[in-house]
């Protein structure tokens, strides 16, 4: 299969890439690839021009602060998921990654490339969402910061408007007394998900649940995040959350899974990441 005709470009700076993706608004942007190549050699994408933007050094950064963690439009899934200083500010993070294809994809994919490609049924945008992070966005117009509730649009579409690079995403750093855990079930290791979760708890100081949150993939047109500390408890009720979860998910059929099963298997995974994020967070207590 070969892809459709484009025009190339392989800018040096944030500046170039801008400028080229302002005169190409049907442009797209070439990071890591793993999901744009195949669209574009089966044709079901047709971009007028690639901006290659691999050769920009000042988008390759991972830093990890007191309030979070922000990762470069070319920081590697494998680079985020190996850092200890991530894991320490978000372990969500790689939590999540482990479960992002295979070693060999997670080598070579972002992960502000896989928040831009808006695909509901990957990890990162339920963990940008159940976090409450952001993308910032960059154009010759200026730069704007897009809170993960307004990024995704739908199933493969984001609020990114045409010119626009995604630069960076911020996972914020977890709270005191907070634990988290992801979880998904594929039909291989490696394969899209057929349902996930990714969830975060936080215990009061005496130990008693104070917030929840969990944030789907897979089961939705876009993450979708529900707030379960009203059905859990102060006591982490997480079969009352799980029946609470599957009253509220909607998701479809396909050839992999009927919506009856992946409803089933929601509640089954949220009671079990929100069991071991509560653990984790007894832990962190502890410290």
């Amino acid at each position: 299969m070969k892809p459709p005709p484009f025009g190339y470009h392989a800018p040096r700076t944030v500046a170039e890439a801008l400028a080229a993706l302002a005169a190409a608004p049907s442009g797209k942007v070439l990071a890591g690839g793993q999901s744009l190549v195949p669209l574009l050699n089966m044709r079901l994408a047709a971009p007028s021009d690639l901006v290659d933007v691999n050769r920009i050094a000042e988008l390759d950064t991972l830093r990890a602060g007191p309030d979070g963690v922000r990762v470069g439009a070319l920081a590697r899934h494998a680079r985020v998921e190996r850092s200890a200083r991530a894991a320490a500010v978000q372990p969500l993070l790689g939590q999540a990654l482990r479960h992002v294809a295979h070693p060999v994809i997670r080598n070579r994919g972002t992960v502000v490339g896989s928040l831009a490609h808006a695909d509901p049924a990957a990890e990162l945008p339920a963990v940008l969402a159940v976090l409450d992070g952001t993308v910032e966005a960059a154009s010759t117009r200026g730069r704007r910061t897009v809170p993960a509730a307004e990024l995704f649009a739908g199933p493969l579409e984001s609020s990114l408007e045409p010119g626009e690079l995604a630069v960076s995403a911020f996972f914020p750093a977890l709270p005191p007394r907070t634990g988290t855990a992801f979880a998904e079930t594929a039909r291989r290791h490696g394969d899209y998900a057929l349902a996930g979760v990714a969830a975060v708890v936080t215990l009061d100081e005496d130990l008693r649940v104070s917030a929840a949150r969990a944030g789907y993939l897979g089961v939705s047109a876009t993450p979708l995040v529900l707030d379960l500390a009203g059905p859990a408890g102060p006591r982490g009720d997480w079969a009352a959350a799980a029946a609470h979860v599957r009253e509220r998910v909607d998701p479809e059929s396909d050839i992999h899974a009927g919506a009856v099963y992946r409803r089933h298997l929601t509640g089954v995974l949220t009671e079990r990441a929100c069991a071991a994020a509560t653990a984790e967070a007894r832990r962190r207590a502890g410290e």
